[in-house]
């Protein structure tokens, strides 16, 4: 670069060279500038007070619209420009269709919001670690003698069975941790409780004794009757009408209006949300002997889960065929499958017979995502499991886990 005064041919040329770059410099110096100031305008300008920067004279109709367009990185990146953006583009109907392709958002499949006390975003974000496996594992309880718990989650309590009682815990609002003291206790079974469900404000269980206990939950009300000679494997219970399944090969129900006569035990049950009060049909016939049903669970009217002994979780709908499962998902270590649960849109998680496996399962791919371990280096299966759209609640033989997937 030339230096100013110095004779020649290029003299003028470096002169203009320099004063090009001062011009220069003064021109950035005052773009920057303008640039504090607009995004300072864009910060203060509130709807109607004044022009304010281009982009907010455009109608709010066709700025969602663009937004639309984003996905779901494209749309946070966008929010940390300005605190305007931010709080549009954190609005939930921007999030909403990226969350009803999301795992465990919290949406049906007709995009029902069933979570409507957090924002899609927060959701959206916390679906990404389910998907990718990002959790904190924890022990919430501990007890001396192995047993087969069983668990029920509804709002912020946790229902769990342990030997011939039904504790209720309070959650603590992080979702991981809880309160030690039950919030109430039902009593009543002589023998371990098998399996229990909540319906209208009562806890409907069934224990070894072979009889079916009804609690009422906020109340003293607790009526005991006996329903089996052998123990009562499980029981559901929906519009007051009271289904059971026993080790003596009989499904009732109600105390004596209907019995169906097995060939087996029957080891899980479930009323249809129809209520026709008759049974409906056989799923499958071509299974092995001792391929039982281990947990069976209902997501719409037509359409329902099972799992069992086979080391498969099927998927039935029962508008199409009763005979062959829609889909079918096998577990890769060949175990047992106790438990099974729904999102009631793409992911589903199970319980499986060693180790205290539990396995999270995108149901738009046919291997698992992913695989935690809960009971090493002592084996015991994940006889009961539940989750919310941030953390997961799994029942092994001497303790109760928890997944969360909110604070990884």
């Amino acid at each position: 670069m030339g230096r100013r005064g110095t004779p020649g041919p290029h003299g003028e040329a470096a002169d203009a060279d320099t004063d090009g770059e001062a011009e220069a410099g003064q021109a950035a110096a005052g773009a920057g500038a303008g640039a504090g100031a607009e995004a300072a305008e864009a910060e203060a300008w509130p709807p109607g007070a004044g022009p304010g920067p281009p982009l907010w004279r455009l109608p709010e109709e066709l700025l969602l619209l663009i937004c639309s367009y984003l996905d779901s990185q494209a749309l946070g990146r966008l929010g940390q420009v300005s605190r305007r953006l931010q709080r549009f583009t954190s609005r939930d109907l921007l999030w909403r269709p990226i969350a009803r392709a999301c795992l465990n958002s919290g949406f049906t499949p007709h995009g029902t919001d069933l979570v409507t006390n957090i924002p899609v975003k927060e959701r959206v974000k916390v679906s990404q670690n389910w998907r990718r496996g990002r959790c904190r594992q924890g022990t919430l309880l501990k007890w001396r003698r192995n047993l087969m718990p069983w668990m029920q989650l509804e709002g912020g309590c946790l229902y769990l069975s342990q030997a011939e009682d039904i504790h209720a815990y309070q959650l603590c609002p992080d979702g991981s941790s809880l309160h030690r003291r039950p919030l109430a206790i039902f009593s009543g079974h002589e023998e371990d409780v098998c399996r229990f469900v909540l319906a209208s404000s009562h806890v409907v269980s069934g224990g070894g004794d072979g009889k079916i206990g009804l609690h009422k939950i906020n109340g003293t009300f607790s009526i005991k009757f006996s329903a089996h000679e052998q123990e009562v494997n499980c029981v559901d219970c929906q519009g007051g009408v009271i289904v059971s399944g026993s080790r003596d090969r009989t499904a009732k129900l109600g105390q004596c209006l209907h019995t169906i006569q097995t060939e087996d035990r029957v080891w899980s049950i479930a009323i249809s949300p129809l209520l026709s009060g008759q049974l409906m049909t056989h799923l499958g016939r071509d299974f092995h002997r001792g391929a039982g049903v281990l947990d069976v669970l209902y997501e719409t009217p037509s359409t329902l889960l099972s799992c069992g002994y086979d080391t498969y979780i099927r998927y039935w709908d029962i508008r199409t065929s009763s005979q062959k499962c829609v889909m079918e998902w096998e577990e890769p270590h060949d175990s047992a499958l106790y438990c099974v649960q729904s999102d009631g849109n793409h992911m589903l998680a199970s319980g499986s017979s060693y180790y205290g496996v539990v396995r999270l399962w995108d149901r738009r791919q046919k291997g698992c995502l992913h695989a935690f371990s809960l009971s090493s280096p002592t084996s015991s299966p994940v006889y009961c499991l539940r989750f919310s759209t941030t953390h997961l609640y799994a029942a092994v033989a001497s303790a109760l886990h928890v997944l969360d997937f909110k604070t990884p």
